[in-house]
């Protein structure tokens, strides 16, 4: 099975939430049931961005780029992709 990294955005919050996993929907499951300290105030999030990699360490390099740049314009255009 393929990793991916998601963005996730809470409207009440107006906030976006860069993860990553093996198994996306499961672990989207657990961010909308508040099973997650960090995205539970957040209820209801979207995934406003997917994308898949052949293994774990590519994801993760994925995540961190994308948390170290922290721009909301960058996040904004990955997911008007």
């Amino acid at each position: 099975m393929n990793y991916s990294v998601y963005i996730l955005y809470s409207v009440s919050l107006d906030r976006y939430y860069v993860g990553q996993s093996k198994n996306h929907l499961e672990r989207f499951e657990r961010h909308q049931t508040g099973r997650n300290k960090s995205t539970k105030a957040g209820i209801p999030w979207e995934i406003v961005h997917l994308e898949y990699f052949d293994d774990r360490s590519s994801a993760v390099r994925k995540e961190r780029q994308i948390k170290n740049i922290g721009s909301r314009r960058y996040i904004e255009r990955l997911k008007d992709r």
